[in-house]
């Protein structure tokens, strides 16, 4: 069994996801020490999967959007999550050595030794989201199988299409004890959280994540959540103007800037503004001289997000904001059906706005102008962590001020999310856009419990330095010479 579908009675859901769970943990039980054979045998299924079906994987993403080019799936997310699974797969062997550790002195003279053996937890649960939903499945189970774990995935209900791939595509690559793609809505998903899982990583809004949390935690099921947030951008007044512009637009453009780490909101020099809007249109002109049928422009994914973003709009006008439409003339974005919204900039919105309260997820930039880093630095610090910062300028001790005096999930300096896409970088969170991380070898050992081991060496230094009963001088000698200033 590989689907859940939706049932008239939540314990019916419940109950066929807990017959999933305990099939994969027999599994697990039984199989023991998981090989590095096994796991590199996993890896590569991985890679067959997304290869042999990347056509089909265009396709559901592109009946799901509306319209989401073939070219951002495969860049974004096939090609992104091949390229992590093979350097897993490269770099497998050392991950998996035990990891010397300092055994205490004096019994290290004497042979003892301090090692970490990092073991699989057992059955890991995924919940993806349906912005990237083939990179937010593929990204972490890759480290959730290096780690030589199984895994139960429950993929977004809001694109339909890809989830039902998935559901039908892993069996021909995986049984079911192994990885299990578990369908339906917020009721398959609240089950599912509820699961007595081994972990679980979570990728959505904060508001669902606690949520998910709170549930996890009736099990003591430790989490690993990826909650996005408001990326600030700082564009310092040492870089080119068309430099930052046309970075910050090309990435905010990705995927129709529904990405957890598209940035939110940009800090831009008060006498550089124009110019700096100047480049953001020349951009947009130059890299989409069409929008509403262009292919290479990514719609909003559904007509409820259409209206969302509209109204985030049209609050900010009525409000008072400036808005600057990036787009060609005589083209109409009016048509619910194919929701798609160009890209907008918010010029100086008040707090009191929607586009400065709500994390955007869509087509929107706001633009705050500024004169000093300070102003900076002091209203991304009042405000929660955020999953992504990024600082564009030439300045290097600027930039390190920014590093030093900001707190967010990872970094990019004069690029878009290019942190994410190291696999060698941990990529999670921090206060409310999340906990934990995930990628490479920090990926692996989140998936893995890092036990303690210490060996004794060859001699019974208990007995000879007096630690045993009956306590007497030598012991007093030792104590006096360990607890002192």
């Amino acid at each position: 069994m590989t689907s859940v579908t939706p049932a008239t009675e939540s314990s019916d859901i419940e109950s066929g996801l807990r017959s999933l769970l305990q099939a994969q943990r027999q599994a697990f039980e039984k199989e023991g020490q998981v090989s590095y054979e096994t796991r590199v045998d996993r890896l590569n299924r991985c890679i067959s999967l997304l290869v042999d079906n990347q056509d089909a994987l265009c396709e559901a993403l592109q009946k799901d959007f509306g319209c989401r080019s073939r070219y951002v799936t495969l860049m974004s997310e096939i090609m992104t999550c091949i390229g992590s699974l093979k350097s897993a797969r490269k770099q497998l062997k050392g991950w998996m050595k035990p990891e010397r550790r300092k055994a205490p002195f004096p019994m290290n003279l004497f042979g003892a030794n301090a090692r970490v053996y990092y073991q699989p937890k057992g059955v890991v649960g995924i919940m993806s989201p349906w912005n990237v939903p083939i990179g937010t499945v593929f990204s972490p189970l890759t480290d959730i199988l290096a780690a030589g774990n199984r895994c139960m995935i429950k993929p977004s209900e809001f694109t339909p299409h890809t989830a039902e791939l998935l559901a039908e595509t892993f069996p021909r690559y995986f049984d079911a004890t192994e990885v299990t793609v578990c369908t339906g809505g917020a009721e398959v998903g609240a089950a599912f959280s509820n699961l007595p899982l081994d972990h679980l990583i979570f990728t959505g809004s904060t508001t669902v994540g606690r949520h998910v949390m709170r549930a996890a935690a009736e099990n003591l099921t430790p989490v690993t959540l990826e909650l996005g947030g408001k990326s600030p951008v700082i564009v310092s007044e040492t870089i080119d103007a068309k430099v930052a512009a046309e970075s910050i637009i090309s990435g905010k453009a990705m995927n129709g800037g529904q990405l957890c780490i598209s940035p939110d909101y940009a800090f831009v020099p008060e006498a550089g503004l124009e110019v700096f809007i100047q480049q953001c249109q020349a951009t947009i002109s130059e890299q989409f001289p069409t929008i509403a049928d262009n292919p290479d422009f990514v719609a909003v994914v559904n007509e409820r997000h259409f209206d969302r973003i509209n109204g985030y709009l049209q609050d900010a006008e009525s409000k008072g904001a400036r808005i600057v439409a990036l787009m060609p003339a005589g083209e109409s974005f009016d048509d619910r059906s194919k929701h798609k919204i160009p890209l907008h900039l918010v010029i100086n919105p008040t707090d009191d706005m929607q586009v400065m309260q709500d994390e955007i997820f869509g087509p929107i930039l706001t633009i705050k102008t500024y004169r000093s880093v300070d102003e900076c630095l002091a209203y991304i610090n009042n405000r929660p962590r955020p999953l992504a910062l990024y600082y564009y300028g030439k300045d290097a001790a600027e930039q390190e001020r920014v590093l030093q005096e900001t707190t967010s999930g990872g970094v990019s300096v004069n690029d878009i999310a290019m942190h994410y896409a190291c696999d060698d970088l941990p990529f999670g969170g921090v206060g409310a856009s999340g906990m934990g991380h995930f990628h490479g070898f920090d990926g692996f050992k989140t998936f893995s419990h890092a036990k303690g081991v210490f060996k004794q060496g060859r001699l019974n230094l208990p007995k000879l330095m007096g630690t045993l009963p009956p306590y007497g001088d030598k012991l007093d000698k030792l104590l006096s010479g360990q607890i002192k200033n």
